[in-house]
């Protein structure tokens, strides 16, 4: 399973819904077996900078790939670039039993 993480600051923290409604649409794609987008709580006490991020859980590469060449992640990286400062992002393997604790 591949792991997506993207964190987003705003270059205008009175535009950050904005910014999620633009990531939001990213959950119809059909391809994410998980997705989901949501406002940082802002709660750590070491730093606070990022404002949104995206979780995604991906069977393999394949799907990854086809999420990102999907029309509706071309659509949403157009709502959002314009909002965003800064954009940094992560994709890693995770094990079957990861999930474990």
């Amino acid at each position: 399973m591949i792991r997506h993480v993207v964190l987003f600051t705003a270059k205008d923290e009175a535009r950050i819904q904005e910014i999620v409604e633009g990531l939001s649409i990213l959950a119809r794609i059909p391809h994410a077996r998980r997705l989901e987008v949501a406002r940082n709580r802002k709660a750590d006490q070491l730093g606070n900078d990022v404002d949104v991020v995206v979780y995604g859980e991906f069977d393999n590469e394949t799907q990854l790939a086809a999420y990102k060449a999907h029309e509706l992640y071309q659509e949403s990286i157009r709502r959002v670039r314009p909002l965003r400062e800064l954009r940094l992002a992560a994709d890693y393997e995770a094990s079957p039993d990861s999930d474990r604790t």
